[in-house]
């Protein structure tokens, strides 16, 4: 019998995408283990849209980049703007967007983070953050979490041990792990449900007895995300700060998945007492688009620019993301999206918990305003990872239509739930519902 149209519409997009995943096999390098089976052809708003037509609910705003939403108008708008004007230039040239966008942060920051430079990635503005505090300091020892994730370029790969730490040969000297807090599973077996944040006392001490005296920085996640959605204990910081200056240390903060509203405010250390020396963005501030800074103060560059600071770039202060950047910033504060992230991830935050009291297998519900986790276990006492079943409910999920980030910590039993801040009720109930169903089939 003789196809219908749609059938063979069907059958050709069918074929189409089994065309275009062979090629993919044949061309591309895989770089995080396999690629995903649907190709997304459009992505708008919360959600994404694989050839045939299919709705995916996008639970982690893409690489918890675009905290917009896909499409945003205010960042095609700019991206518009931005090639009609001047898209890239000699990297000692600076266009005004550049400018500008470097006034607009500085005026949402405090008087100690004013002076800022302009990069690709996360690893980028980490690598620059860390080769100031060893200019500045002289030292070259770098303290960093156990389950940290700062990036892939040499010396923040070096500071990331939540995962990728095998094969490569030895890491940049000077190094160091100390045991990242976390009330759910306290590393050193002390603490269960709270931190009293003995495990930070006793990191730096054991630091201390292997430290050549060369101490340069501490580089930390506010809330650790591929750590496993981890939120610093209150006075956390505080006290971390106290210690690197009693070693000559200057703290790195690392804001890439915190900052411009995720979590409820424009920057997560807003939460606390404590400033750091230098402070680096990414994701969030390019809202999908590869646009990263490192800020910090004007004592601190001065000094490094008279000692011959050098972090040169083939895109260091590119015009185009910066126009992109200063658009992100405006919608931020126009829309109240810090105001939408408090209120959307309580609302979100609420079915989660609701969810955990009707399944035995979700073991945890933590994190701050749109960048929460769930952490799926075997039972609640033992609270041991249950890897299989997060394998599972990831592959069964996206074929119902949600996309779930899982990340490395907890044995790669969480997940990280960072949906954009544009998200509506509508839409986060669309993929509780998801989930929930999710849960049923997969550990019933």
């Amino acid at each position: 019998m003789a196809m219908s149209k749609r059938q063979e519409t069907n059958s050709d997009s069918r074929k189409a995408h089994e065309d275009l995943r062979a090629a993919a096999r044949r061309h591309l390098i895989r770089y995080g283990g396999d690629f995903l089976p649907p190709v997304i052809a459009e992505a708008k708003g919360a959600y994404m849209y694989d050839r045939e037509g299919r709705a995916i609910l996008d639970f982690s705003s893409g690489q918890m980049c675009a905290i917009l939403g896909h499409g945003h108008p205010a960042i095609t708008r700019a991206l518009e703007s931005a090639t009609r004007e001047v898209v890239h230039l000699f990297s000692n040239l600076l266009s005004p967007a550049v400018i500008e966008l470097a006034e607009a942060l500085a005026a949402l920051l405090p008087p100690s983070l004013q002076k800022t430079m302009f990069l690709s990635t996360g690893g980028e503005a980490n690598e620059a953050a860390l080769r100031l505090a060893k200019l500045k300091t002289g030292g070259f020892e770098v303290l960093a979490f156990s389950s940290s994730w700062h990036g892939m370029t040499a010396g923040a790969a070096s500071s990331t041990y939540a995962r990728g730490r095998r094969g490569y040969g030895p890491a940049m000297p000077g190094t160091l792990a100390i045991p990242a807090p976390n009330p759910y599973r306290c590393p050193i077996r002390h603490c269960r449900e709270r931190c009293d944040m003995t495990c930070l006392e006793a990191g730096m001490d054991l630091a201390d007895q292997q430290s050549v005296g060369a101490y340069a920085a501490f580089i930390a996640e506010p809330i650790l995300s591929s750590g496993g959605i981890v939120e610093l204990p209150q006075a956390y910081l505080e006290r971390l700060q106290a210690l690197c200056e009693e070693r000559g240390m200057l703290l790195i903060l690392d804001e890439s998945q915190t900052a411009l509203g995720r979590v409820g405010s424009n920057f997560a250390f807003e939460h606390c007492a404590a400033i750091p020396h230098i402070l680096t963005l990414s994701k969030t501030l390019g809202a999908g688009l590869p646009l990263s800074a490192t800020v910090t103060s004007p004592e601190i560059e001065e000094e490094c620019y008279q000692k011959g600071f050098l972090h040169y770039t083939s895109h260091v202060s590119d015009p185009l993301p910066a126009r992109v950047g200063l658009a992100v910033l405006q919608v931020v504060a126009e829309e109240r999206l810090a105001d939408r992230a408090v209120e959307m991830g309580a609302y979100l935050k609420k079915g989660l918990r609701e969810l955990m009291q009707r399944h035995q297998a979700l073991g945890d519900v933590r994190g701050r305003g749109l960048l929460l986790g769930i952490e799926l276990v075997k039972d609640r006492e033992s609270r041991e990872a249950d890897l299989e079943l997060t394998v599972r409910i990831a592959r069964r999920a996206l074929e119902l239509g949600l996309s779930l980030s899982r990340v490395a910590a907890g044995k790669g039993s969480i997940f990280r739930i960072a949906p954009p801040l544009t998200i509506t009720r509508e839409e986060i109930d669309s993929g509780l519902e998801i989930l929930d169903q999710t849960l049923r089939e997969c550990s019933g």
